[in-house]
């Protein structure tokens, strides 16, 4: 009887308290350290890389800032003084590409989607938002042409005056010079470049943005794969269509002109290379180029192309409210100065969307 119940407490004890083996457990832990030092070693790592990857984007940043304020004119000097600052750091540049012959467009924009005075700056404050309308030069500076846009820019603060001759034929290059003169005045999380006859919601294109922060290479907008047009004469040609192959043949994926987003360390690699980068006929074939080989992921996000009412209307009644609005058969919305404020009634997210938004 003793024996049954000394073996059932032996069993019980056993049961309670297993019988730890020292030497196995002691090889668990020494082999859970080593894990756990490997994953911290390899954070470390992670981190230095993107830590080192970050200073030398500030370091071409500074290097290419430091080339533009060597080369700014003086009308231009006067109007980006804040390359003689250091950068503000930002979350996104919007440049809305301009002519001199479009103050009308501009005027209807201030009065629907773009804040304006006190309004704007308190964007830039509060928000980390920079808008500017972005205009070069005539081809004879100094001239009547450019006092007007002067004229203009000091009675509404919105200009980025680039070191540039304008003309249609040169919007690559305008391109060129707006994304590498914005990168060496501001530090900015994005930089978009958009047309003055589109519609846009600054809410929506934020919460857009928001969500690819943490990529370091992105190119947002709405992707296409237009034919190469070889006939001369025809709106679009392009002279170099040999170098794409076969006639009929289409396009690399790229983003429409009418708006598009890229990070950080695109835009300053643009502003790095911007010598050497070669451009097309067509700005928006001239930007795709660029990322041709390197490591860009592309993002098609078609809230960035949707169309006027009733289009953006329905979109916005399923729950996908659009950040940017205009017509494809216009390349921008038809007439946009007589129909921007009726496509910003109906299209728009409201103008407290923005001040309710955060990113």
């Amino acid at each position: 009887m003793d024996d049954e119940v000394s073996s059932v407490m032996k069993d019980q004890l056993t049961t309670e308290h297993p019988t730890v083996d020292c030497q196995k457990q002691e090889n668990a832990v020494q082999e859970g350290d080593i894990l756990s030092q490997v994953s911290q070693t390899h954070d470390v790592i992670m981190a230095l890389d993107k830590t080192i990857s970050s200073m030398e984007v500030q370091l071409a940043s500074a290097r290419a800032a430091k080339g533009d304020n060597e080369n700014l004119p003086p009308m231009v000097t006067k109007s980006g003084s804040e390359h003689l600052k250091e950068r503000p750091k930002v979350f996104f540049v919007m440049g809305i590409i301009t002519a001199f012959s479009s103050r009308k467009r501009r005027d209807s924009i201030r009065e629907t989607w773009m804040p304006k005075g006190e309004e704007l700056k308190k964007m830039e404050t509060e928000k980390g938002i920079i808008i500017r309308f972005v205009i070069g030069h005539s081809s004879s500076p100094g001239g009547i042409l450019d006092r007007a846009i002067e004229a203009e820019d000091e009675q509404h603060k919105d200009f980025l005056q680039l070191n540039h001759v304008e003309g249609y034929h040169e919007l690559s290059s305008k391109t060129q010079i707006y994304f590498s003169t914005a990168v060496a005045m501001w530090d900015a999380d994005f930089y978009i470049k958009v047309d003055d006859d589109v519609h846009i919601n600054l809410g929506m294109v934020g919460s857009t943005l928001a969500r690819h922060r943490s990529k370091p290479r992105v190119y947002i907008g709405c992707m296409k794969s237009g034919p190469v047009l070889a006939q001369k004469g025809v709106k679009y040609h392009e002279p170099e269509y040999w170098k794409f192959g076969e006639e009929g043949n289409k396009y690399f994926r790229h983003a429409t002109g009418q708006i598009y987003a890229i990070s950080k360390d695109l835009a300053t690699y643009i502003s790095v290379n911007r010598h050497i980068l070669h451009k097309y006929a067509n700005e928006d074939v001239s930007l795709g180029s660029w990322f041709i080989g390197l490591d860009v992921e592309h993002i098609d996000d078609r809230s960035l192309c949707c169309g006027t009412a009733p289009d953006c209307e329905w979109k916005a009644q399923a729950g996908n409210p659009c950040a940017a609005s205009f017509d494809w058969s216009c390349s921008g919305i038809c007439k946009s100065v007589e129909r921007m404020e009726e496509v910003h009634q109906r299209c728009g997210e409201g103008d407290e969307a923005i001040w309710h938004t955060s990113f």
